[in-house]
């Protein structure tokens, strides 16, 4: 099988939502505010603990004025406006607000270095910027024609609402004339090889993304969504399209150190998240649990499962980590152990894993949470196909595919998007994928290996690692940097925890596979050391390169 796409009856669903389907992103987000004003879209964080409501009618009421004061600044259809914050409601109000008066949003990630802001600014030719605070405004000043803080927003919305005092339908006029072909967003791809490049997204692309994933019929209107993944990348505004859609409510921050403590806060249905969440829960409850007759009970519970009530009293615990409520999670932008999946499945907290590139809006396939299939990633969005090319190629094509990136060739090739990362089909139809094409290790006995799969697996492990590098493209056989999580630190007594977990690990390989030798960094691989992106992807090429010598000296 080559070919996969979504269940039929998903199909026809789609097909009916989009007889009525808004012409762009601005006019479905202000269609859903007029539909349900009195509903809670966000709420965010307040300073007492309480996460105050905010109702999609106030919600707009902030994106018009946004809008407004956007355009009595001289804004100008698909001018670009760049927005460098972490994720919270004001990021989303801002974000409408430039959709809605007829811009096209810039995503800055505010990890992202000086050199890459001015690249990004100069690239997508940003007129205007939004800033969350000094630190971001000091790289975003030079590039652009006017700063508008986070914290001083309130000028701007002034400004909008004196512009429709005299102009009522200034917004509505201004949004009625985007077109679905016109630019709503520049996301800047993560840059593992070089220096990001805008991709291309228009309007029509978010309106499918939140009616496919409708049509899905896996979220809710009475669904809470934690929303705390950055927005500047596509993951993000993927989740605001389908919450648009369907209406449900989200709570937001961005502040990734208080994501344990805000579970137990907004006690959400659903929540995305990112492979590593669950290997650090996963490997702690292990480590809690340890061995003895402790660990065999929490083993047997765990194989009973959900539903059984004994074993419910032990697995309860673990549950209410997450609030007590989480009905499922979402699992994006790199590759979950099907053994990790399968385990949070089997105690009642199923992971509903999906796959996309930000040039496909993200979430382009996506496994069912009441119907998973562990070690792929699913079925397409209705809409969208998916094909292997001869050589192994995942292939894209469908409404949510970027039109191209920003003045630059490349893209689309016959309709199809060539995705750079291999992959197969199941007998039950969904995608399988084995690694990046251009990451595959082939060693020098000519055996091929998918590193990526490997390095999942090793961090489901070892709780005590943060990130990992497989190494051995051309080698006699394969090694591995490993970098301690933050932390922990190096004593006699993890390094062999580490040398424990490497042995266990490689009894699961196939002896090709098999870690033969290790180095054990000093520093970590992280975004402010240059070795992982904004979207924490590892950069391969540059690890490699600034390890060269140690690498060097395992194969001396």
């Amino acid at each position: 099988m080559t070919t996969c796409t979504a269940p039929d009856h998903e199909q026809r669903l789609l097909t009916e939502l989009r007889e009525d389907t808004p012409a762009s992103f601005g006019a479905m987000f202000l269609a859903r505010s007029a539909r349900t004003p009195e509903a809670v879209a966000y709420r965010r964080p307040a300073d007492d603990g309480e996460w105050p409501a905010q109702t999609w009618g106030r919600t707009a009421e902030a994106v018009r004025e946004i809008a407004a004061g956007l355009i009595a600044h001289g804004l100008r259809p698909e001018d670009r406006v760049a927005i460098a914050a972490t994720t919270s409601v004001t990021w989303i109000e801002a974000d409408f607000g430039v959709m809605c008066a007829g811009g096209a949003t810039t995503t800055v990630y505010p990890s992202s270095s000086p050199e890459e802001v001015e690249h990004i600014l100069t690239d997508s030719g940003s007129r205007f910027a939004f800033a969350e605070d000094a630190k971001q405004r000091d790289k975003v000043a030079a590039h652009v024609e006017r700063v508008f803080l986070f914290t001083e927003l309130d000028e701007l919305r002034a400004r909008g609402r004196a512009a429709l005092a005299g102009d009522p339908e200034l917004v509505d006029r201004a949004t009625a004339a985007v077109r679905p072909d016109q630019l709503a967003t520049l996301i800047y791809t993560s840059g593992t090889t070089g220096m990001p490049k805008g991709v291309r997204i228009e309007h029509r692309a978010w309106v499918y993304q939140g009616l496919a994933i409708q049509a899905m019929g896996i979220v809710r209107p009475d669904d809470v969504g934690y929303l705390w993944l950055p927005l500047s990348h596509a993951f993000g505004k993927a989740l605001l399209a389908c919450q648009i859609s369907v209406g449900f409510e989200f709570a937001v921050d961005g502040d990734t150190s208080r994501i344990v403590d805000r579970l137990a806060e907004v006690r959400p249905t659903i929540m995305p998240a990112v492979p590593r969440i669950f290997e650090k829960v996963y490997a702690g409850v292990r480590a809690q649990v340890g061995g003895g007759l402790k660990g065999r009970l929490f083993g047997l519970a765990v194989r009973a499962g959900h539903g059984n009530p004994l074993a419910d009293v032990l697995l309860s615990k673990v549950r209410a980590r997450f609030g007590g409520r989480m009905r499922y999670f979402i699992s994006g932008a790199s590759a979950l152990d099907p053994g990790i999946a399968a385990w949070f499945g089997r105690i009642g907290l199923p992971i509903a894993e999906g796959y996309g590139l930000t040039e496909s809006c993200a979430t382009t396939v996506f496994n069912r949470p009441d119907d998973p299939e562990y070690g792929t990633v699913g079925r397409p969005l209705p809409g969208t196909d998916v094909r292997i090319a001869e050589d192994g190629e995942v292939m894209l094509r469908g409404p949510g595919m970027m039109s191209g990136y920003h003045g630059r060739p490349g893209g689309l090739v016959d309709g199809w998007l060539p995705t750079g990362d291999i992959g197969e089909i199941t007998a039950r139809g969904s995608l399988k994928i084995t690694d990046r094409k251009k990451d595959l290790i082939k060693t020098s006995t000519g055996k091929y290996v998918a590193p990526s799969t490997i390095e999942a697996k090793f961090k489901a492990l070892c709780p005590k690692v943060g990130q990992v590098l497989v190494h051995g493209d051309k080698r006699k056989f394969v090694s591995a940097l490993i970098d301690l999580d933050e932390g922990v630190e190096r004593t006699p007594e993890v390094e062999a925890e580490i040398a424990a977990c490497v042995e266990e690990l490689n009894g699961r390989l196939n002896p090709w596979e098999a870690i033969r030798k290790y180095v054990i960094l000093d520093e970590h691989m992280d975004v402010a050391s240059g070795l992982l992106t904004p979207s924490m992807k590892l950069r391969r090429r540059v690890a490699e390169d600034r390890y060269r010598s140690q690498l060097d000296a395992l194969y001396a």
